[in-house]
């Protein structure tokens, strides 16, 4: 072992091996007895491609560079293909990216090319698609139509609608047949019962999320493929219901969250099929996200857990669930069922997400797609520890903590490291317990990594959920700092060297942090919310447009709140060295946000804060593209480097704007966050 400084140790995981492996699988599904999925191509302009495995056990991608199978339905998409086996091949229906439209594809037939489906339109946001679902007696797919009606990012209306197969809605887009009123509502695509006789799906009215309050729709089916006597049968506004899915025996299952623990229900039973204080469901952020997947036996295959996940068999006569076995520590809320067989998506601390199948027959499980391979020796990985804090009031935080480690390199023993708090987005979500060459990027270097699971984050019941209702940049704000401060305190990092980082929700959280505290030396803010007021009145998309009246109340009642939590407001504040990395055709948090915090910095402090501001074209919102990773990952640790006095090598100085006055050392006071509420 070598004796060597913190943020000084060589490592070989480079900004370039960590975005070539960033992104991973989605939206498993069989294709006869072909499993079939998405995948992530960072290389080429940061596209999603499908890729088949044949039942030979062969792999290709499905697509070639341009075609990008990905949807912007509610800004997030969701599921963007579907495919059945034909006599003379598969025939699948995607959603191409770049302009929204459904496109058909038979890749084994001659001369084959996608040939599109649906219409284009001038409005707006376009006409977009996700959730397709085979209705071939038809002759259609019918999925979730989000058609833009004016130029407003709200100016929108859902409906779900049946998309014929012949191309004759490319000229004619009267030939969609919609199948529920238009409206403002949001729904999901609808899920048949075995007999074809009824439909169910979700749908949710501003201004709750779906993780909210959501409820479960059934209409009847006619003869005519239309949908009669829609009405809600369960959830409502205190309600989540995430996933509803018929069984083989034509029983409706659905996901609900009302014991406090999303768990799974028969419809018209009130006793859940397995009471459990554990989530067999979660956030539902994209469209067609699966938890769990009736099979023809009679089980149920489901993603479960506390905090983690696994993927297990529940017999729902008798409750019991038995998980596969294996390395895998967290399974992504996608499944495909085909016979006994189950797919989903799965990794580890040790490895990245790969395409899993288990057999419910035999107990199996084994790797069949994007299987992980070490692009480095494994020792170079961190050692990650899955921790509880103790925050404010008693209050339960949950982290996982991600020591520096090298196999050949130590610190001198009278140095502590510096560590980086990584805030996760949403903030309805969390931080997965998996392999992140990310991190490891500033673990081998000497960094470590806490991830902090703040109230708010999903994975540990409702109640958890709930902290952050109205408290969003005090609770979020208030527990990432625990954490960094308790790592502090017990030795385990340096006081003086301690930063914090974030994207989207998260990077509002290391905004409002750094504006409201002195934990912290310096931060670095990805694509952020900053100015409440104005993106929670028309400046970022539908979806979210009214999420800010539960995370900080209603605007109307509370206009001053909006004012003291932004950190637009509070940019006189910030006296820590920062980082603002943004995409410019982020409609999101879109680069307005940054622009304006950056101008009332500049106004508002008779000093220059020393920081740098980089933008990409081409990225919206998370980056996608492996040259931007790489900028912004050297950029980060260039950063901390200037701040923390560290000498990673070869790594391009980040050019920060000039101090005019030195920069007070963090003192680890978290002063009270002063609000009004008129």
């Amino acid at each position: 072992m070598q004796n060597l400084a913190y943020g000084s140790w060589p490592s070989p995981i480079d900004a370039a091996l960590a975005a070539a492996h960033d992104g991973h699988p989605e939206f498993v599904g069989f294709v006869g007895d072909e499993a079939w999925w998405t995948e992530p191509r960072p290389t080429e302009g940061g596209r999603r491609t499908l890729v088949r495995r044949r039942v030979d056990g062969t792999q290709e991608p499905v697509l070639p560079d341009p075609w990008n199978v990905r949807s912007r339905v509610i800004e997030y998409g969701g599921q963007p293909w579907a495919g059945e086996m034909r006599p003379e091949g598969p025939f699948v229906v995607f959603v191409n990216f770049a302009d929204q439209r459904l496109y058909a594809y038979e890749p084994d037939a001659p001369d084959a090319r996608p040939r599109p489906l649906t219409p284009v339109s001038p409005v707006g946001g376009g006409l977009r698609w996700v959730d397709p679902r085979w209705r071939p007696e038809l002759g259609e797919v019918w999925c979730v139509l989000e058609e833009f009606t004016g130029d407003g990012p709200t100016d929108v209306r859902r409906v779900v609608a049946a998309v014929p197969l012949d191309g004759s809605a490319v000229q004619d887009r009267d030939a969609v047949r919609e199948l529920t009123d238009g409206s403002h509502r949001f729904v999901t695509g609808p899920r048949l019962s075995p007999d074809g006789a009824q439909a169910a799906w979700l749908a949710w009215d501003h201004p709750r999320m779906p993780w909210d309050g959501t409820e479960l729709i059934l209409a009847d089916v006619t003869e005519h493929g239309t949908l009669r006597g829609a009405r809600p049968v369960a959830g409502g506004p205190e309600e989540s219901i995430a996933q509803a899915d018929w069984t083989p025996d034509g029983t409706l299952l659905y996901a609900s969250d009302r014991t406090g623990w999303w768990n799974l229900y028969r419809l018209g039973e009130d006793t859940p099929v397995c009471l459990r204080e554990e989530e067999f469901g979660g956030p539902l952020w994209k469209i067609g996200y699966r938890w769990f997947a009736p099979l023809e036996s009679g089980l149920v295959a489901v993603v479960h857990g506390r905090g983690a996940t696994a993927l297990g068999i529940l017999d729902p006569e008798t409750g019991e669930v038995v998980d596969a076995a294996g390395p895998w520590t967290e399974f992504t809320p996608t499944l495909a069922v085909h016979g006994s067989r189950i797919v989903g998506v799965a990794a580890s601390p040790r490895s990245a997400y790969e395409v899993v199948e288990l057999d419910a027959r035999t107990g199996r499980a084994r790797v069949i797609g994007a299987g992980h391979a070490d692009p480095v020796d494994p020792a170079h990985y961190p050692e990650p520890q899955i921790r509880t804090f103790t925050g404010p009031a008693g209050r339960e935080v949950h982290a996982h903590i991600y020591p520096p480690h090298h196999p050949d390199h130590v610190a001198p023993g009278d140095e502590l490291p510096p560590y980086v708090v990584w805030a996760h987005g949403g903030p309805t979500g969390r931080a997965p317990l998996v392999l992140d060459l990310e991190i490891a990027y500033f673990t081998s270097r000497g960094i470590g990594v806490a991830e902090v699971n703040y109230g708010g984050s999903a994975g540990h019941g409702r109640e958890y959920r709930n902290r952050l209702r109205e408290q969003w940049g005090v609770v979020d704000v208030e527990d990432c700092a625990a954490v960094a401060l308790a790592l502090a305190e017990e030795g385990t990092a340096d006081r003086h060297r301690l930063a914090i980082r974030g994207g989207s929700a998260g990077g509002w959280t290391t905004a409002a942090s750094l504006t409201s505290t002195d934990v912290y030396a310096c931060g670095t803010i990805l694509y952020p919310v900053l100015d409440l007021g104005e993106w929670g009145s028309g400046e970022t998309h539908d979806f979210e447009s009214r999420y800010l009246e539960t995370l900080i109340g209603p605007i109307a009642e509370v206009p001053g709140r909006y004012v003291e939590r932004s950190p637009t407001e509070r940019a006189d504040r910030i006296a820590a060295p920062f980082l603002l990395l943004q995409g410019l055709d982020d409609v999101i948090c879109p680069p307005a946000q940054c622009e304006r915090f950056l101008a009332r910095l500049a106004r508002s402090t008779g000093r220059r804060v020393p920081h740098a501001y980089l933008t990409f074209e081409g990225e919206g919102h998370g980056f996608r593209r492996a040259d931007t990773m790489v900028r912004a990952l050297e950029a980060e640790l260039s950063l901390y480097a200037q701040v923390f006095g560290l000498r990673p090598p070869g790594i391009p100085t980040l050019h920060l704007t000039a101090q005019e006055e030195p920069v007070a050392a963090p003192t680890g006071s978290v002063p009270p966050i002063v609000e009004s509420t008129q």
